[in-house]
């Protein structure tokens, strides 16, 4: 199914916005002779509050781009989109398709009390795909759910060192941490960029449980097993493309990465 790709073509990664990044940056430590083309559908976030139909929309949009743009992999690097859409883009293309799921599973193993609690959208706490999560590693031990109101926006603005900030953290952490939670799934892509935030109010004792390392490993698998990795031994490149402002990146994105970023905006018929 694999043999007419090539092995030098990119990657596709894409994200509601830029918490998508925190996964690729994962990728990149694992794959770092690859190229990549990162697609931010800031013009239609949040996708938390979306119905599923919607998202899956856009998802299937963005994947179009991407592979019109000749990706040999898609990594849907959204917790809220992989529980809408993952089902449907792997019916539909022939190229691997590596979605992301709340780590709850690693985070029932490791919790000493036994409790663990899940942050994450509206989305992906009532979709059916986390639901037979929860059916399906449930009875390991507790688990709580706390939908983050208003922390996908948070990291889209790049507004994390403020007093504000701090406290739309520490309400639903310290909801979770009340219940009894020893350990923190962080169920969205942005959230890893709020992660010293969240340990500030979680004290040093709390495990906090990110799925990106996880699914870079899966991707590595997935390309090897169907020989895709590229051999090159040179660091590849990264294409950034908005289907909302570009101008509205610049400020958003220095807080996050510690650099400048340059995004294009999609094409009209991809936005």
């Amino acid at each position: 199914m694999m043999t007419d790709l090539d092995s030098n073509a990119p990657i596709g990664v894409f994200d509601s916005g830029w918490g998508g990044l925190s996964v690729l940056g994962h990728i990149q430590q694992h794959l770092p002779s690859e190229s990549y083309i990162y697609v931010a559908d800031t013009g239609h976030l949040p996708y938390g509050p979306k119905s599923p139909g919607y998202v899956i929309g856009r998802a299937e949009r963005i994947a179009a781009f991407l592979l019109e743009r000749g990706a040999k992999a898609l990594v849907v690097a959204c917790n809220t989109a992989t529980a809408a859409a993952i089902a449907v883009l792997r019916e539909s293309l022939t190229i691997p398709v590596i979605g992301i799921e709340p780590g709850v599973k690693p985070a029932l193993a490791q919790s000493h009390s036994g409790t663990v609690g899940v942050l994450a959208t509206e989305g992906t706490l009532g979709s059916e795909k986390f639901r037979r999560l929860i059916s399906q590693h449930g009875q390991l031990g507790r688990v709580i759910v706390q939908p983050c109101h208003g922390w996908v926006e948070l990291v889209e603005q790049g507004a994390l060192d403020t007093p504000q900030a701090y406290r739309l953290v520490a309400e639903p952490v310290g909801s979770l941490l009340s219940q009894g939670a020893d350990t923190l799934v962080l169920g969205c892509t942005h959230y890893p960029f709020l992660s010293s935030l969240i340990r500030q109010v979680a004290g040093p004792d709390v495990l906090i449980i990110d799925t990106g390392q996880a699914i870079a490993q899966e991707l590595h698998r997935r390309l090897s097993q169907a020989r895709l990795v590229r051999e090159s031994q040179g660091s590849g490149q990264v294409e950034y493309w908005v289907s909302g402002d570009p101008e509205a990146v610049k400020g958003a994105i220095q807080p996050l990465l510690g650099t400048p970023l340059l995004a294009r905006q999609l094409p009209p018929q991809w936005r």
